[in-house]
């Protein structure tokens, strides 16, 4: 995905996006059309793809990150249309250390199992690590943004080890490398910016758009995705 670099550079996810989408049928119909628009606007494809497959569609953006979009289902609790999880693609051995250093820094409820460890995140949301023998790209910045409670525990525990790389304020700081707590070795680089409840922006409501809306079937008032009806 692009960045707010400036000039914008591409940052690719090492791993996949799982979304939730009302309808794949309604989705596959879309990704039809946005390929050819962008075969006629940009001249090729760049890596955007996807394939339709029994239970999912897996799709890959123009900038080359993996995405896997499913129906609702209970797995994902109410979810209709949002985020469900993230699978980063981790080195070999490293799912132990990163269920630990969740459990045990970031007060999160984590556990490792046949290679990959599985941190819930939120109602129906997850982080998973699964490991891999494939050579991983080198890490270009891209980050994901959460909201804890216990705000000051990880905090101080990151900052004795000289790991947090920002604070922009009272309400949020980040970091980047997953250690293993046991032994403080460094297992995966992905940036966290972590914010706590009294953030501005906690619980701001998001809207997602009506996918079903378009200039020429338009609806004052219809804009926001109000659920599957």
């Amino acid at each position: 995905m692009p960045s707010r670099a400036v000039p914008p550079k591409a940052e690719r996810l090492r791993g996949t996006a799982g979304i939730v989408v009302p309808s794949l049928a309604d989705l596959a119909k879309r990704l039809e059309y946005a390929g050819k628009e962008i075969k006629r606007v940009v001249g090729d494809a760049r890596r955007f793809s996807y394939t339709v497959k029994k239970d999912c569609i897996e799709a890959t953006d123009p900038w080359g990150t993996h995405i896997r979009c499913h129906a609702p289902g209970p797995e994902y609790g109410p979810i209709e249309l949002g985020i469900a999880y993230v699978d980063f693609d981790v080195p070999p051995g490293a799912a132990e250390g990163i269920a630990r250093f969740y459990t045990d820094v970031m007060r999160a409820p984590a556990l490792a199992k046949k290679g990959r460890a599985t941190v819930a995140i939120g109602r129906n949301q997850k982080l998973y690590f699964t490991e891999t023998k494939a050579k991983l790209p080198e890490y270009d910045g891209h980050h994901i943004q959460v909201y804890i409670a216990d705000f000051s525990t990880p905090y101080e525990w990151l900052i004795e080890r000289n790991l947090i790389t920002m604070e922009t304020d009272a309400n949020e700081w980040r970091f980047q490398w997953i250690v293993d707590p046991k032994n403080g070795k460094k297992l995966f680089q992905i940036e966290h910016e972590v914010r706590s409840m009294k953030h501005h922006l906690f619980n701001r409501p998001l809207v997602n758009r009506n996918h079903g809306i378009t200039n020429m079937t338009y609806q004052y008032g219809q804009d926001a995705f109000k659920g599957i009806t």
